[in-house]
Parts: C-alpha cells; structure tokens; sequence
C-alpha cells in the first residue's frame, strides 16, 4: 500500500513556515508521496485567495509536494467543521497508508485528541454547558471554547487550546477522523515563528496574512518564502493576476444581496435565527463592504461567519447545496502532479470508486452524480468571479482551458 504524507491547506501564499511543516513531516513519516488537499481561489476565512489556485499548487509542488486536490469551494469556505469534513473525505478516498500532518501551537497531538474526542461525542454534561454558554448570546466559537474548559476542569493543560487558529483546525480534523472511522494517522508539527495572524516576521518565518500585508505595503518578502514561490508571485503580481481581498468584489456582493428576497437570504448557509432581516435591512442602507458588515456584525455573529455569508451570496451557495455537500464523497480534482506524483495519479484512478477529476468537461458530460455536477460546477463559477478582480486578463473559464500543472 503506498505511503503518503497528507497536508490540508491554502497555502496563500507557500512560505517558510509552510516549508518547515512540510520537510519535518517528511522525516516523521518517510512517505512514498506527498499529497496536498488546498483550497481553491476563496478561502476558510470568507476570503479570496491572494493568487489563483493554480499558481499556489505550481508553488507547493516546486516545493516537494507530488499531487495538488482542490478541495471544493463549498467546503474551502465553509467552517473549520465542514472545511475539515471535505478534506478528510477526500484523503480517506484515497486508501492508502495516510499520515496527516498539521501545524499546531499546542504541538501535543494527545490534549488535541482529547478535545476533539470530547467534540465528537458530545456528552450530555458539555452539551448542557455549551448551551448555557450560548444563551449568554456568546457566538458559538467562544461559548464552544468556555463550555470545554469548564467540562474539562483543567486549566493548566486546556488553556487558549481552542483560542489558536491552527489548534482549531487540528482538532477539527481529528474530529472528522473519529466520525468517519478513517485509517489516517495524524501528527502535528508545533508552528515555527511568527502566529496565524501576526504581522510581524520572526527571523525569516513571517505568516501568510503578515505577508499578504507586506505585499499591499510593496515590501519584499524575499527572504520570507522559498526561491521558487518569490518567482511565482512576482510573476503574477507583475502580469496582474491577484485578488488583495474579498473588497474586490464589494458592489457585486450588494448588487446580489439587493436582488434577493428576504426568503433566499434566509437560504444562505450560516444565516439563522432571523439574521436576514438585519442583512436585508443593512444592505439596502449602505453601498459598501465595510459598513454593511459592520452593520450586520453582533457578539452572536463573528466577522469570519458574516464575510462567509457574503460569500455565500457572491458564488450562489444555499443551505441546500450544503447539505448534499454533506452527504458525499467529493470528488478529487487533480490540480497538479510531479513526475513522481504521476504513478499515484495513476494508482488512484484505476478505483472505480473515485470521481478523478482531470478534464472537467469530461466528467461534467459523464458522470451521473448530481450533486457532484453541481459542486464542480460552483468551483467552475466561483474561479470565473475570482478573475472579475484581476487588474489584466480577467480570463473566463479557465477550468477548462488550465492544463494538469506537472512539475
């Protein structure tokens, strides 16, 4: 059975730190290949990629890496629940011998284990606490993270565990390994340098959101990335083919939220308990990004959940399309190979039971998933909105004119 390393990421874009994730997990786990599911041109955060998703594979794949997957749109912008639910469906499609590596601040696979353990079961005691926590009117991730401290009853060791970005997503894929009873063996590399959201570089690992910040700024990060992503990236800054933010798309995303009625607001994952009319109401009292999400914001609702839901309206994502996301195995959209990762490729095609997406026209002409025809179908609509921000060649449909990246 071969041996692979599995990463989940955006890479947005690769780093240093990145690097240092990946050449340590090589030596823990000896693979055979290294596969990276990333996301696609919209990110977890309710966000835009930096660069297109092909760029970013070119740039893992330069690294070390042997197989790009795209993980759908519907999940890669989704929460860290459901972007996780997506990735470790798609790795345990693979079967093979899988090690899944994620960087932690924790570090301690065992305390994250315990949490996601506690999360995947659910006990009535945490449940009762949890939901005290939510009637504060707290959003559901701080009242989630006070609800486990009180359960666990241990400071000391659970402390700021659910407050790290990277700790959350970690715990959420060790959630997802429980519920679907997978093989996948999971290690976590203690994170190097700079925090998920700082700003400020140390010594020569600086995070992707500090260098995203560099880049609006026109700073170097030359010394803060590999050579071969400082190439990718300024050639595709130089030729145009960048998104800063999701502000690229302000008057798109209250032009759709002005067409719709209160009834398909409603309709758009994450909005709950009456928060279409306060959507309603604010986008038909402002014509810009910052004030309608200020707006709109609350102590229940986090700014990451609100920006999700502008999304959702940008790429036309209901809580339908969502729920049959749920209920599939997605299919693995390869982005980009090395020469090595050529023989996995191979391998993973000849199971039936995998949707190997190489050509989307193929796959959209001959297969009868439905639900998988319409999630590819978003993916292929959500890059040609992402080009809409590029300052040239704002190309359509280059999902279908972009060729298998082999490096």
């Amino acid at each position: 059975m071969n041996k692979v390393l599995a990463i989940i990421c955006e890479y947005n874009p690769f780093h240093n730190g990145h690097l240092y994730q990946l050449t340590e997990s090589i030596k823990i786990s000896k693979p055979d290949y290294v596969v990276c599911v990333m996301s696609g041109n919209f990110v977890e955060r309710g966000n835009t990629a930096l660069i297109s998703k092909w760029a970013r594979a070119e740039m893992a794949l330069r690294s070390g890496v042997d197989m790009v997957i795209e993980l759908p749109t519907i999940y890669s912008i989704s929460s860290a629940e459901n972007f996780a639910s997506g990735a470790i469906k798609i790795l345990d499609s693979l079967k093979c011998d899988t090690t899944l590596s994620f960087g932690s601040e924790s570090g301690d696979i065992s305390v994250l284990s315990k949490f996601a353990e506690i999360l995947y079961e659910e006990p009535p005691e945490y449940v009762t606490m949890l939901n005290h926590e939510l009637a504060k009117g707290l959003s559901y991730p701080k009242a989630r993270e006070n609800a486990m401290l009180l359960y666990i009853n241990d400071i000391r060791s659970s402390a700021n565990v659910l407050s790290g970005s990277n700790n959350i997503l970690g715990i959420e894929y060790l959630k997802q390994i429980f519920k679907y009873k997978s093989s996948i063996t999971p290690i976590t590399i203690k994170r190097s340098g700079a925090n998920y959201n700082s700003l400020t570089p140390s010594d020569n690992i600086a995070s992707s959101t500090g260098i995203r910040e560099m880049l609006v700024n026109k700073k170097s990060v030359k010394e803060l990335v590999p050579k071969t992503t400082y190439s990718i990236l300024k050639s595709e800054l130089g030729n145009g083919r960048f998104v800063l933010d999701v502000s690229q798309f302000e008057k798109e995303i209250i032009y759709k939220l002005r067409c719709m009625s209160i009834a398909q607001i409603a309709n758009l994952p994450d909005v709950t308990e009456g928060l279409e009319f306060k959507i309603n109401e604010a986008v038909n009292s402002c014509n810009n990004l910052n004030d309608l999400i200020f707006m709109i914001k609350s102590k229940r609702y986090t700014l990451t959940r609100i920006n999700r839901i502008l999304l959702y309206a940008l790429l036309n994502i209901t809580k339908q399309d969502f729920e049959n996301s749920q209920k599939v195995t997605p299919y693995l959209r390869v982005l980009g190979v090395s020469e090595n990762g050529k023989n996995l490729l191979s391998e993973i095609s000849k199971n039936k039971k995998n949707n190997v997406v190489i050509s989307v026209k193929d796959f959209l002409e001959k297969n009868n998933n439905k639900v998988l025809k319409s999630m590819l179908e978003k993916d292929i609509f959500a890059t040609n909105i992402y080009t809409l921000g590029f300052k040239k060649t704002p190309e359509a449909n280059l999902d279908y004119t972009k060729k298998l990246i082999v490096i």
